[in-house]
């Protein structure tokens, strides 16, 4: 995509021509970088990658001050306002030094002893995410019609909702059950999330609705992190037909048991050869080309044994209790929603080449929804995404929540726990493709994938929803 100003996107396909061969050693730069603003927008954005990628490899090996050298050259190409690209690497740039950051816990500490954390703040821009991107809103309208189907001619109703952060899904279930021709159930939700007050507006809102509905509606409120979770406070009765909803939270409990501070670790990848980025960023077209060629021949995860092999480098004996405690429930339904991307690497540079081309993609989709001008788009690239590609980026152990797998991973995950997929239904699928069509613009798609969704932006898949129910 090229933009009106002449500057490019990620999917931008003009050609690159005479691009300079250049050295990341510290003799091949002097201040003030004057070759760098002479940069052509294509040129930059594959630049980019390279300095982000070049960085992280010298980041991994513990090479500090080659690793200060290219996130100095980044801080003049990279803008939070500026194109896509541009704003994408100042995010993974402030990732890779927050990592090196992390080496010497005393600094780290001190530079965030003062740092607030404001919860209204959080709470609106995932509000905002909500709003601007479809992902969730079609995710939801798949999840409500997976559940109304497993709950047909059921007269006691109980939903359990592990991430409770957005009261429009349920109010909307609220609405589709008073549709039905046997008339609504009585209707207990059981809400998780770790801000009270979330709860308390949704609790507010849902209340509401089912009074003017006329529907018989409880709202229970847990207080706690999915971590923390005590399954006995969701307090699931014998009669009543449960239903277990999760929205982009399981992926949490992949976090290793392991709490140690993070240590420098050598790449687990052969060393990015300066020479082979170089002569790619000339025969690179675009740089989606550079993502999906270049990257893929050199961070490939078939290149280490320990990702190769299924769930060997992400079992979790917490997730695997977890699941199976669910299990123990019985849900009629288990609908779930999670980013399709893998995430979860035992490496550095696996993460940071497959969450680039992650976040490429949502970044991309705002350059199409909001001005670059925008406060509510810098909110959600800073305080949304930035926060997530930090945590993947520049964390280990059990302070790395942000493990996002992939739909087949979940497969593996939930049939292991004695679930089985539940199709979804044309009627599902269709009510998903409507409310894409309402959007203006055409790069959002949806496909089916195994009985389940996967959720696009163009050809690449960000997020999936499936749903389970327990296999006897």
């Amino acid at each position: 995509m090229l933009q009106d100003d002449g500057s490019s996107s990620v999917t931008s396909s003009s050609p690159l021509q005479n691009f300079p061969m250049m050295s990341l050693s510290p003799t091949s730069f002097g201040s003030p970088y004057q070759w760098l603003k002479e940069l052509k927008s294509e040129e930059r954005g594959l630049y980019l990658i390279h300095l982000l990628l070049t960085c992280g490899n010298h980041v991994a090996a513990g090479n500090l001050e080659n690793a200060n050298i290219a996130l100095d050259q980044i801080s003049h190409l990279a803008s939070p306002d500026g194109d896509t690209m541009q704003r994408i690497a100042s995010y993974f740039a402030e990732a890779l030094a927050d990592r090196i950051l992390r080496s010497w816990p005393g600094i780290y500490k001190a530079l965030h002893s003062t740092k607030l954390l404001v919860v209204s703040e959080d709470i609106l821009v995932k509000k905002m995410f909500f709003e601007y991107f479809p992902f969730l809103k079609v995710a939801s309208v798949i999840a409500n019609q997976a559940i109304i189907e497993a709950m047909e001619g059921e007269k006691m109703v109980h939903i359990v909702d592990l991430n409770a952060s957005e009261p429009l899904q349920w109010r909307a279930l609220l609405q589709d059950l008073r549709a039905r021709p046997e008339g609504p159930p009585h209707l207990r939700i059981t809400a998780v999330h770790q801000q009270k007050e979330v709860l308390e507006q949704i609790a507010h809102v849902l209340t509401n609705e089912a009074e003017k509905l006329d529907i018989p509606f409880q709202f229970h409120q847990v207080v706690s992190k999915l971590e923390n979770l005590d399954i006995d406070k969701l307090r699931v009765k014998t009669g009543e037909a449960l239903a277990i909803s999760s929205v982009m939270q399981l992926h949490t409990l992949l976090a290793h048991d392991d709490h140690e501070p993070h240590k420098r670790s050598p790449l687990g990848f052969k060393h990015l050869n300066s020479l082979h980025l170089q002569r790619a960023l000339l025969n690179q077209n675009t740089l989606g080309d550079l993502l999906e060629k270049d990257t893929a021949h050199v961070f490939s995860p078939g290149n280490e044994s320990a990702s190769s092999s299924p769930l060997s480098s992400t079992a979790s004996a917490k997730m695997d209790g977890f699941l199976h405690v669910l299990w123990g429930l019985s849900p009629k339904v288990m609908v779930v929603t999670e980013q399709n991307s893998n995430h979860n690497g035992t490496t550095l540079m696996e993460r940071l080449s497959e969450s680039l081309y992650f976040y490429a993609a949502l970044f991309d989709c705002l350059e199409f929804t909001l001005q670059r001008t925008s406060l509510e788009r810098l909110k959600v690239e800073k305080m949304l995404f930035g926060e997530e590609i930090k945590n993947i980026v520049a964390c280990e152990g059990g302070e790395r929540k942000e493990r996002h797998e992939k739909l087949d991973k979940w497969f593996q995950r939930f049939d292991g726990a004695g679930f089985g997929n539940v199709p979804l239904s044309y009627y599902a699928m269709l009510q998903a493709r409507r409310l894409l069509q309402s959007y203006s613009c055409d790069g959002y798609k949806i496909k089916e994938e195994n009985g389940s969704v996967v959720i696009c932006w163009q050809d690449r898949a960000l997020y999936s929803v499936s749903a389970w129910r327990c296999r006897k």
